[in-house]
Formats: C-alpha cells, structure tokens, sequence
C-alpha cells in the first residue's frame, strides 16, 4: 500500500513550473535593469542634456526666479515677455515654469511655436485660437500655456491678431512670449505682458556650468583653452557648449588652438600679427600679406576687423588715432555686412592704420 501511495505520489512537475516562472521573472528583472540603466537624455546634445530642470537650477538671472516663483505660490501668472540675446537661458526658464506648473507631464498642458516657423496671421487664427479656446480641468490654475519663441519674426498682422486673442482668453491660457529684439514686438502687446530682461550670462556663471560639463564628461580641458572658450563665448551659454562639444569630438586635449580652430574665429597671434603689420610695414607689404595669410588660415576680412577691434585695447594710441580707426573700422565692418568688396575695404582698413599712426606721430612731435 505504503509502495502504491509512493508510486501515485505527483511527479515534480510544479517544481519545473516555478523553476520557468523564476527563469522568465529574471530575465524580466534583467530587461528592466538594462532599461533603467540607459540614460534617454545620453544620446542629446550637451545643450539639451544639461538644460536646466527646475527654476533654481536656471544660470544667473535670480531676481527673475524668485519673482516667478512669487507669481506661482500665489497663483497669480500673468502674461510673460522675456528678451534678451541668445542663449541667455529664455527657453530655458519658461519650460522649468512649466515643469514646475504642471508636473512631469507638462507637454500636455502646453502649446510650444517656433514663431520663426509659425509666424502668419493663419497660425494665430487656427492653432493658437482653438488651443485657447479649450479650458484645462486638471492642472494647477486651471490655464494652459502658450509658449511663443522667436516672436520678433512674427508680422505685425499675426501680432495683431494675437493681441485679441490675449484679451478673450486670458481666463484659459498665460501667454510665455520670448524674444531676441523687444522693440520688434508690438506696443499693444508688451503693455499687456510682464517683461524680463536676460542679460548675457557673467563669464563667471558661464566658467561654473562649463566646469560641471568638463567633470561630468571627462573633457580634457588646458587653462588657456578653457580661457578661449569663455572668451568666444560672450555670455551666450549655448554657444559655449556647443564649442565645447564640438572640440571635445574632434580633439583629445581642448587647447586654445583647437577652440579657435572648431569656430573658425581668426587665432589671437594672428590678429596682432595683421595689426602690427598695418602698423608697421609698408602699404603694398602689408596688403601682400594680409592677403597672403587670409588665403592661408581661411579667414574672413569681418573676422579680423572685429579681433582687431579687441586688439587695439591692449595698444597704446593718442585718443585722436584711436578715434579715427574705431570709426573707420566700424565703417569698414558695415560696408562688408551689405556685401562690400573685401578687397577694397582691407585697402580702406590699411589706409586708415597709416593716417592713425601718421596722427599719432604728430601727436608725440608736439
């Protein structure tokens, strides 16, 4: 009896199910071990993947969080204007206000235009308008927000239409404007709108996010390197590492050479070396040779008057000789930006060094 119980007694095939359940859980275990292991944001550009997150983690330009705090604790937004040049955190700011408005999810509660895309009196009518006219139940505040960037290339029709369009629905939506230029934007709707000012960054702001980028990237970076990035950065913060990434793919060690050869900006050496020259040697010499290292290097004629413009700070000149060749290099610089020949305005270049030096020398005689 005791054999028979023994030979009916279940063969261990639950143990082979929970050994399969177990094998697939693991695998399953494993497949989201390496999906937490990959970072999204690991294949974006550094401008991208280090865009500030939350309002405290914005670049310089306190005064303007903590007032846009302000407006949120008390539930009291209004329509925003924010100018200033690129890369000066705009974009930056009002899509950390929006995180903060709406949570994780905030793609849904906004509407975001390129105005340098969308910029006809149809997108105000069709987009904009059906966007606004829709009520948002489940949001802090219970308004959407429209997020217009590049708005100074909007036409003054659409910007017409859009000041309508912020009069009938502000109960709905807050307006985020940005722009480059405020005086393009039209005066119905700048009184309509709270306006900040972004300044450029302080190249000291700049140096601390390049420094966590360098950390966090394994950049190698030389002093003078990281001094020349600062320096072209000119307070835009974008270009900054944007130049940044681009030396870091194309060099092991980010010196100053290869900062100024990724920007393609005129090398300092070479600047003083074309100074000096208009300076120094004579007319057809200098012209030579300013031609010759132009063909060589590859550099554009408004390059090298703006590097020479930075140059002529550190050279001492009678303030008559230094007058005189800042406003032939600025007007130099205007001719070449409507497409002036580059030949004949180095030639204008060259005879204002030599009537400044010719000044100078009478200056020193009396």
């Amino acid at each position: 009896m005791t054999e028979a119980m023994d030979i009916d007694e279940p063969a261990p095939a639950p143990r082979q199910v929970n050994a399969m359940a177990a094998l697939m859980a693991g695998a399953k275990a494993k497949g989201k071990q390496k999906e937490e292991a990959v970072d999204p944001r690991e294949g974006l550009p550094w401008v991208e993947k280090y865009r500030p997150e939350s309002l405290d983690d914005v670049v310089s330009h306190h005064d303007i969080t903590a007032t846009l705090d302000k407006f949120i604790e008390t539930g009291r937004l209004p329509h925003l204007l924010l100018y200033g040049p690129p890369g000066t955190g705009k974009t930056s700011t009002v899509l950390a206000l929006a995180r903060r408005l709406y949570g994780p999810m905030f793609r849904k509660h906004i509407l975001e235009l390129n105005a340098s895309d969308d910029r006809g009196i149809d997108v105000v009518r069709d987009q904009i308008k059906s966007f606004a006219a829709t009520k948002v139940l489940f949001s802090k505040g219970g308004f959407k927000l429209i997020i217009l960037d590049e708005a100074d290339m909007m036409t003054q029709a659409a910007q017409g239409a859009l000041r309508r369009v912020i009069e009938q629905h502000t109960k709905n939506v807050r307006f985020a404007i940005l722009c480059n230029y405020v005086n393009k934007i039209t005066p119905a709707i700048q009184s309509r709108c709270t306006r900040f000012r972004f300044s450029p960054l302080p190249e000291s702001e700049v140096a601390r996010k390049v420094d966590d980028v360098v950390e966090k990237e394994g950049v190698t970076i030389t002093a003078d390197g990281r001094a020349a990035l600062l320096k072209l950065a000119r307070g835009d913060m974008r270009r900054a590492l944007n130049v940044l990434q681009a030396c870091h793919a194309a060099y092991d060690n980010v010196d100053e050479t290869a900062v100024y050869n990724c920007t393609g900006n005129p090398h300092p050496e070479d600047i003083r070396t074309v100074v000096e020259s208009m300076m120094s040697d004579e007319f057809g010499t200098a012209f030579t040779r300013i031609t010759a290292l132009k063909a060589e290097k590859g550099l554009a004629l408004q390059d090298l008057v703006a590097g020479a413009y930075d140059f002529l700070e550190t050279v001492e000149l009678p303030v008559q000789s230094r007058v005189y060749l800042l406003d032939h290099l600025g007007q130099a610089e205007h001719r070449l930006s409507l497409g002036g020949s580059e030949k004949m305005q180095l030639s204008a270049i060259l005879g204002a060094f030599k009537v400044a030096v010719e000044l100078s020398q009478k200056k020193s005689l009396k």
